[in-house]
């Protein structure tokens, strides 16, 4: 059974086992305020109603038609108040003991915004400071969504493994497919020198020769002596097109022996592709009979094009010491033609869609929460972080889904 398919039950599991409903270890696992605790009373505006010593303020997160700012509406008893009877500030502090302040300020229609935004996720403890008709209040209460706590030994046991946030490359690559050839020069074709019966052949396809090693015993018709056939080459037997007994005529070719030690891999490049191949960039060659990475340097891009594909042929050499890569053998491939630094990136392996977002998990301590992020550019393995992160951030990099779905599971995918 796969692997995977065992993690979220074995999370699910682990986390019933750190408390029942009459111990105090449930509560470390709840996710969001009104998980398990009664919802907020909400006002007429759907803003959540802080209320103390007869005085109310309603405070909410406008989202509709502005970027994410705090709003708020004053009250004595049920009756509304102008927006300059009081001021409102509102104390943040988010995973990690990152703190932000937003001061409100009123406005035409009677409320108070502030002007500064509420930047996702949403998800923090909240102190409110009210000051109304000379008197001064104060609530706090968290507000947390996107935010599941694990303890490390679930997190271990369901594979999450984290990394820190940091620079690093972006590569502009292109993958291609290709085909392994013999080198051009390191190919013999063996040939008797005279006319004969062949009396002796002492090599088959697939048998490593040296230089000079016996390969054939022919008896020449004109001086009905025989002479000996020796590699010209060492490499491996490719083809061998005689037999005993046979008549070899003269300059017929009996073996063909190629030396293997590197090969060619030609490397199919279509369309405007093509214009941003050059010499000298770095080529990861991967095996396709069993996965085996290879890297190497794009040495020329031939001029023309291969007639039956109307594909650019780029050509590298590839070491082929364990001789496992064989000729006529498909490979795909992957040319790297520029890399550009970025300040912070994160592996693809980490994203996850949340919501709207592309996002990752970045954990503190026990506590694992969203972070929504703003992307650049992105290859194969990794994505560059405009913004949404900090350099050093515990980014979850593998079995992120687990968190994802964790936070699912608990409701805490978006709360005010």
């Amino acid at each position: 059974m796969n692997r995977n398919l065992l993690l979220i039950p074995l999370l699910a599991l682990g986390l019933a086992a750190c408390g029942d409903a009459s111990t105090p270890a449930e509560e470390d696992h709840d996710h969001a305020e009104g998980a398990h605790a009664e919802e907020p009373a909400r006002g007429e505006h759907g803003g959540r109603l802080l209320q103390q010593d007869g005085y109310t303020v309603e405070l909410a997160i406008a989202e509709d038609g502005t970027p994410p700012k705090y709003q708020a509406w004053l009250y004595r008893g049920d009756k509304p108040l102008p927006a300059t009877a009081g001021t409102v500030a509102v104390a943040l502090t988010r995973l990690g003991g990152i703190a932000e302040r937003h001061v409100l300020a009123p406005r035409p229609d009677g409320s108070l915004m502030a002007n500064t935004v509420v930047g996702e996720p949403h998800s923090f403890d909240v102190v409110v400071s009210a000051r109304i008709d000379g008197r001064d209040l104060r609530w706090s209460y968290p507000s947390y969504e996107g935010r599941t706590t694990i303890p490390a030994h679930i997190a271990q046991q369901s594979g999450l493994r984290v990394a820190p946030a940091g620079p690093g490359t972006i590569a502009d690559e292109h993958e291609v497919q290709g085909l392994l050839t013999p080198v051009e020069g390191r190919v013999a074709n063996v040939a008797a020198r005279f006319p004969g019966p062949i009396r002796a052949l002492r090599a088959n396809v697939g048998d490593t020769v040296r230089a000079g090693q016996p390969l054939a015993t022919v008896e020449s018709n004109l001086s009905l002596t025989t002479y000996t056939v020796n590699a010209p080459i060492s490499g491996v037997v490719l083809a061998r097109n005689a037999s005993v007994g046979s008549v070899a005529s003269e300059n017929s070719t009996l073996f063909e022996i190629a030396d293997l030690s590197t090969l060619w891999v030609d490397l199919h490049v279509f369309g405007a592709d093509a214009q941003h191949i050059r010499a000298g960039v770095p080529v990861q060659v991967t095996r396709l009979s069993d996965g085996v990475v290879a890297h190497t340097t794009l040495e020329r891009v031939l001029p023309g094009t291969a007639t039956a594909s109307q594909s650019t042929v780029a050509r590298a050499s590839l070491s082929n010491a364990d001789g496992l890569w064989r000729p006529g053998s498909a490979v795909k491939a992957r040319i790297t033609v520029e890399q550009q630094p970025a300040r912070l990136v994160v592996p693809l392996s980490a994203l996850q869609t949340f919501r709207d977002w592309e996002a990752v998990f970045v954990r503190v301590g026990d506590d694992y929460e969203v972070r929504p992020l703003e992307l650049g550019k992105r290859d194969a393995q990794r994505v560059e972080v405009l913004s949404g992160l900090s350099p050093g951030d515990q980014v979850v990099v593998e079995q992120s889904y687990v968190v994802k779905a964790d936070i699912e599971k608990s409701g805490a995918s978006h709360d005010h």
